[in-house]
């Protein structure tokens, strides 16, 4: 059984207010956003493989950074599709081609999350292989309200209320036969893969993952970074 990263990073980043590049290739630091995500599956000893769903035009600028920064685990690179969806099918199909046959684990990640920890991509690994699936979470904060069809609001307790983030993670022949069903009905608009893995009938197990494994989608989560790599470089070298 292999394990595998697949790491989507096909958007291109229009909250971010970026006009010479997307959000995943911006730097800190003289480095990608992307690479900084895709480091942490590099290093990870239990990942076999990654595979990237990149936005079509910097697929070269992607490698030449991949060679850049020594990153030796990305087995395929693959165009991003016109949708986030689309886009992590792509690498599901790169995966597929990897497994060749293997019964294997896969971990999908936004490629602009790279504040996740190795502890979350282990705990993924362990909770599917007990239960099938692992959605990577946090607890809500804040309360938050439901608007019904009916105009009805409600309002779940927070106490018992979670807030799915990533990796979300699954059977490779799991997620493969949902993604291929609701090519079959034309749904193309699943918001996450644990939205899609619900709606047909899988159950979903959960881990609860840091707090700042946040997706870097405005400058305001870029200053959140920027801190947060900031307080990791301080932690080594004061050996914390």
């Amino acid at each position: 059984m292999k394990n595998i990263a697949v790491i989507f990073a096909g958007g291109a980043g229009l909250r971010m207010h970026t006009k010479s590049r997307p959000k995943q290739f911006l730097e800190l630091n003289g480095k990608p956003i992307i690479i900084y995500t895709i480091e942490l599956f590099d290093n990870h000893p239990q990942i076999d493989g990654i595979v990237v769903a990149c936005i079509e035009p910097w697929i070269p600028f992607l490698k030449k950074q991949l060679r850049k920064f020594e990153i030796n685990k990305v087995v395929d690179v693959v165009p991003g599709g016109a949708t986030g969806q689309d886009s992590i099918y792509n690498g599901l199909c790169a995966a597929e081609r990897y497994a060749n046959g293997d019964d294997s684990i896969v971990l999908i990640h936004d490629g602009v999350r790279p504040l996740i920890t190795e502890e979350t991509i282990t705990d993924n690994i362990k909770k599917v292989s007990q239960c099938g699936s692992c959605i990577t979470c946090v607890p809500a904060t804040e309360t938050f309200v439901v608007t019904k069809d009916d105009g009805t609001l409600d309002i779940p307790d927070r106490k018992s209320s979670l807030i799915a983030r990533a990796p979300q993670s699954f059977h490779l022949h799991d997620i493969l036969s949902a993604h291929r069903q609701a090519i079959k009905e034309n749904r193309h608009d699943f918001i996450d893969s644990c939205t899609m893995m619900s709606y047909y009938g899988y159950k979903m197990g959960t881990i609860i993952g840091p707090m700042e494994n946040i997706k870097i989608t405005t400058p305001t989560d870029f200053f959140v970074l920027r801190a947060m790599v900031k307080v990791h470089e301080d932690m080594q070298i004061f050996g914390i």
